[in-house]
């Protein structure tokens, strides 16, 4: 049994089921005797607990009743037996247990442990497992009473503490990227914890990023100010002058088993029919023959998800090689995934034994003696035993044939570890048929005629079924008993997503029953993330989105992945990009499956997803664009997920949005469908790092949906912002007469709103477009405003890009020393090598200026600079316009 409070309060039994704790009160009573163990707590303090405002008349027979009832649900889980008690001690209440079964006392002693004399490298080791016990925000499930209130910020300030101290240890092993990271996330959250933000700007300094850290600086200081209205305190202010003493990258700088019985004579004959229509699969049966031959004992494990064809491919190749084995082939379904139970593997021997013609009467009674006697029976003959879905390695090692001589093939949905790591079993994986051999497989059963009239409808048909070979005889079976069906008119009906599983089942034959067969048997912790990911947005997902679904942690999360991964329900897709671990995908028909599954998931899963990807975005904007502002605060009742995803740099935070995007265009388009508005826009802005690296990929349609999203929770500030970017987007894609109609509204929103940057940005963007008209002179008016905006809030990010629009306006009207002016202020502002666009941007400007002036081998030289720091970056429109640029200098 464990008792938890970091995250939601709750007890879990010892098969890992959470007990039905009730009301919030009853939460509340548990955790107060929680966070004092076997000590009393007056039944005052605990009235004061449970609640925040004044306690009813009745409040100590309340008290009383949630006692009773927390008592009587501990002892019906036989909590006695682990030593727990909760008893009265005169006017109060005592909770006694073993200390160690608290998840909040397991992390204090994991974190003072580390912080004793250990090795850096052991402290680091405890320090993750300790933050790994947390869940959520501590004692969430709570009364909102002061007393728990006091003791939730306690907890979150020593997990706070133990996030630094996991910092230092990997300090001191010199890893101060990995460092960085870590507290980058947690800067992110408490952006006005001064502490936080000096040693993020020491790692980000020590890693060779000094330019990074003093962004973050200057962005720290612009919220203390907006948001308290002071200036940075003498932590942050020393970690200041540390991080200018380290240097800052130079201007034109380039980024770098008694009795023997007789023998009998019979040469038994078990296998099923040879399977009909087979077809394909020749680098799968080579992949036997090679894991079969010249080997003592052999043993094939042929592995693959539900309906892919492990049976057919078993007897196929059983029936192929029956000459290699004169002495007999045997054949058992183990039933793993069935309906029916397991077989016991008595039952099994008892079968072989008597194909192998052993009299009744001489089968001994036990396990023990008659897998003795069939491995004796077994060991000089050349034989072949099939064992064809197998649930797990200990029904399958019974079975094996004795001797040197025989061969084993086996069959699971499970990777079945065990028998590979024991036994030296050689996996053949089994995945989808490839294109063609989908199209043999049809043929075959609707006869080639009738798939070669139709081959683009048969290509679909295959998409469709996932070139699953049971989904694709069911679909061959129902054109079969319709003779005048089009493949073509089937395969419209199968791209109805609601209705694919249900046309795809034919009498008792389905992917929906395997996939139910396979699904009920495994462990109820790998079920319910099974559920929780019918949930989710997209086709992929790793560990975090995984924990946010499922509301337990990356390392939980990480754990069931693996074990729906061995039943080959989800699959391994690798990384994703720098800084982005190893994902999962589902094939359509398993999400589709799992879909229908998710009434049964944990109706928050879909709340947690989106909350999860709003704070993984701001992590992620954190560190693509470090002297930003966050673009939103999260809205109301958003809870921050139990791990947020850390980013080391901005290549990594990119790859990133680049992975999520299609899973991020889904959650927009869930969180509509559930009324959540509030995070739907927000869901749309997080991206706007990528929305302005890929400017031209598609975004106006996820804007539009933003805008709506904005204007139905009245949100001005949201909607200046997404009519802004909006506007940019219809203008680099050549509409200008709609970006101006998105572009002219957004100032007045955002000054109605209050929200000073957000104008700025406004008035930049409605300046381009207006620059598309010819109204160069209001444009500049527009730009110069957007200036005196950005630097009212000292928002050096908005400042620089102001100075870039002003170097170009005054460079289209021919006044190069304004252009150069702002272009060198613009650069002065933004050293950091992670603002790549806007730097190359500006240094193109800036040589053109000096072109201008005549200085042309110095703009030659910058220009160059320009066009080496943009390929270097992959900033491919950056790198044309500075080579155009350099092109039109005069030759020298």
């Amino acid at each position: 049994m464990e008792f938890r409070v970091l995250g939601t309060v709750a007890v879990a039994a010892e098969d890992g089921a959470f007990l039905a704790l009730g009301p919030a009160k009853r939460r509340s009573l548990l955790a107060m005797l929680l966070l004092r163990p076997n000590t009393a707590v007056s039944v005052d303090r605990l009235t004061e607990a449970l609640w925040d405002d004044e306690p009813p008349l009745h409040s100590r027979t309340v008290l009383q009743g949630h006692v009773s009832r927390l008592r009587a649900l501990l002892a019906e889980h036989d909590a006695q037996a682990y030593g727990i008690e909760l008893a009265t001690q005169g006017p109060a209440y005592v909770l006694r247990l073993p200390e160690t079964l608290i998840d909040a006392h397991r992390f204090e002693e994991l974190v003072t442990l580390a912080r004793g004399p250990r090795k850096p490298d052991d402290a680091v080791l405890m320090l993750r497992e300790a933050l790994a016990l947390w869940q959520g925000p501590a004692l969430t499930g709570t009364v909102a009473s002061p007393p728990l209130r006091a003791a939730s910020h306690a907890l979150e300030e020593l997990r706070i503490a133990a996030v630094e101290a996991l910092a230092d240890a990997y300090g001191e092993l010199g890893e101060h990227a990995r460092a960085a990271a870590v507290l980058r996330t947690e800067a992110v959250a408490h952006p006005l914890r001064e502490p936080l933000s000096a040693a993020l700007m020491l790692a980000l300094s020590r890693s060779g990023r000094q330019s990074d850290a003093l962004e973050w600086f200057h962005r720290t200081r612009r919220l203390l100010s907006d948001e308290l209205g002071v200036d940075p305190g003498a932590v942050l202010s020393d970690a200041y002058a540390t991080v200018l003493r380290a240097g800052v990258p130079a201007l034109t700088a380039a980024p770098s088993a008694d009795d023997e019985p007789e023998v009998p004579c019979a040469v038994p004959e078990l296998l099923p029919r040879r399977p009909r229509g087979f077809t394909g699969r020749r680098a799968e049966l080579t992949a036997l023959d090679l894991a079969t031959a010249g080997r003592f004992g052999a043993i094939a494990l042929v592995t693959g998800g539900a309906g892919v064809g492990k049976t057919a491919l078993a007897a196929h190749w059983a029936h192929e090689r029956r000459g290699d084995f004169p002495d007999g082939r045997l054949f058992a379904d183990l039933c793993g995934y069935s309906d029916t139970p397991a077989r016991h593997v008595t039952v099994v021997l008892r079968e072989f034994l008597l194909a192998l013609g052993v009299p009744v009467r001489r089968i001994p009674e036990t396990e023990a003696g008659m897998g003795a006697l069939y491995r004796s029976l077994t060991a000089d003959r050349r034989m072949l035993v099939v064992l064809d879905n197998a649930r797990d390695s200990e029904q399958v090692r019974p079975l094996l044939p004795g001797g040197d001589h025989s061969v084993t093939l086996v069959t699971s949905r499970d990777r079945l570890g065990g028998l590979v790591a024991t036994d030296a079993a050689r996996p053949v994986r089994l995945d989808e048929l490839p294109a063609a051999d989908c199209a043999a497989l049809l043929a075959a059963i609707l006869g080639a005629d009738r798939v070669a009239a139709e081959p683009e409808a048969a290509a679909r048909l295959a998409e469709l079924c996932d070139c699953l070979p049971l989904a694709l005889r069911v679909t061959a079976a129902r054109l079969a008993a319709h003779p005048r069906w089009t493949l073509a008119a089937l395969a419209d009906e199968l791209a109805d997503e609601q209705r694919r599983l249900g046309l795809l089942r034919v009498e008792d034959t389905g992917v929906a029953a395997a996939l139910r067969l396979t699904v009920q048997h495994l462990p109820e912790q790998a079920r319910r993330m099974f559920r929780a990911l019918g949930l989710h947005t997209g086709s992929e997902l790793d560990r975090y989105s995984a924990a946010a679904l499922a509301g337990c942690t990356p390392d939980q999360a990480a754990a069931a992945l693996e074990r729906l991964a061995a039943a080959h329900l989800v699959a391994e897709s690798g990384p994703r990009g720098p800084g982005h671990p190893g994902a999962y995908a589902l094939h359509d028909l398993v999400r589709l499956y799992a879909r229908a599954l998710a009434a049964e998931a944990d109706p928050d899963g879909l709340t947690r997803l989106l909350d999860h990807y709003l704070h993984t975005g701001l992590v992620a904007t954190a560190t693509a664009e470090p002297g930003s502002q966050p673009c939103f605060t999260p809205p109301p009742g958003a809870r921050r997920p139990a791990a947020v995803r850390e980013f080391e740099d901005r290549q990594a935070a990119l790859a990133w949005y680049e992975a999520e995007r299609a899973t991020l265009r889904g959650a927009v388009a869930a969180a509509i469908d559930a009324g959540m508005h509030e995070r739907a826009w927000r869901l749309v802005l997080l991206q706007w790092p990528l929305i302005l690296w890929r400017v031209r990929d598609g975004w106006v349609p996820l804007l539009e949906q933003a805008l709506r999203s904005a204007e139905l929770v009245q949100d001005l500030d949201a909607q200046s912002r997404t009519r802004a970017l909006l506007g940019w987007v219809l203008h680099e894609e050549g509409r200008f007469d709609e970006a101006l109609a998105q572009l002219e509204k957004a100032p007045d929103l955002a000054r109605r709103a209050g929200a000073v940057t957000s104008e700025a940005i406004a008035r930049m963007n409605l300046a381009l477009i207006l620059t598309q008209y010819g109204e160069a002179e209001r444009a500049g008016e527009l730009f110069a405003h957007a200036l005196t905006l950005a630097g009212q809030v000292r928002d050096r990010s908005t400042e620089m890009l102001a100075h870039q629009h002003l170097a170009r306006h005054f460079l289209s009207a021919g006044e190069h020393r304004t252009a150069l002016d702002h272009a060198r202020r613009g650069l002065e502002l933004g050293p950091s090598p992670e603002a790549i666009p806007r730097r190359v941007l500006l240094r193109t400007s800036y040589g053109e200026a000096l072109a201008g002036l005549g200085q042309v081998e110095q703009a030659r030289r910058e220009l160059t600079d320009a066009a080496r720091e943009a390929d270097d970056h992959g900033y491919e429109e950056g790198a044309t316009g500075a080579r155009a640029s350099l092109a039109a200098l005069p030759p020298g």
